[in-house]
């Protein structure tokens, strides 16, 4: 088809959507343990919504300075456990760039008793952890963290608490 004068529109390959739940069963490739996120799990209140939340952050070991970056993370629900699945990462438009991490701020409300949390990367590497929130006496415990037995799995994310980060309405406080 000559590009001066074209009779019809080229046709152009769509972009192959990633699926959350082919991570899940997908088997990494041999790689040595690399640690290359962060999960924390903390309170947030937001002033906007008014509004308390409990909450996941998930962010990159790596720091980014020309430009800001969201984490694109979907959560899924099984069996009772929470599997977020880092997709990639999003450009942000910012006109001051600074180092930073990417990052993403999973939130949820009334969270209540034991939670187990899985981040799957999208080769298939699955690490999880275990909180325990008490939403009325505002604390968070980390009771443990393991890699579950997959082929091939390995450590990419560490589990903490973010105890710094703890915001809450002032009017309850």
């Amino acid at each position: 088809m000559p590009l001066k004068n074209p009779t019809e529109v080229p046709k152009i390959p769509k972009a192959r959507k990633k699926k959350a739940e082919a991570a899940l069963v997908a088997i990494p490739e041999k790689k040595p343990d690399r640690l290359e996120y962060y999960c924390d799990a903390l309170f947030i209140y937001d002033e906007f919504e008014k509004k308390q939340y409990a909450a996941f952050r998930i962010y990159t070991k790596a720091e980014f300075t020309t430009f800001d970056y969201d984490l694109s993370v979907n959560t899924l629900e099984k069996d009772d456990e929470h599997y977020f699945v880092l997709m990639g990462l999003i450009a942000k438009p910012n006109r001051v760039a600074y180092v930073q991490p990417a990052k993403k701020d999973i939130r949820f409300e009334n969270l209540n008793g034991e939670f187990k949390i899985n981040v799957v990367k999208q080769d298939g590497c699955i690490n999880s952890a275990i909180y325990q929130f008490n939403y009325y006496t505002r604390e968070i415990k980390l009771i443990s963290t393991t890699q579950p037995e997959k082929k091939n799995n390995r450590f990419f994310c560490e589990f903490d608490i973010a105890k710094n980060d703890f915001s809450f309405d002032k009017l309850k406080n």
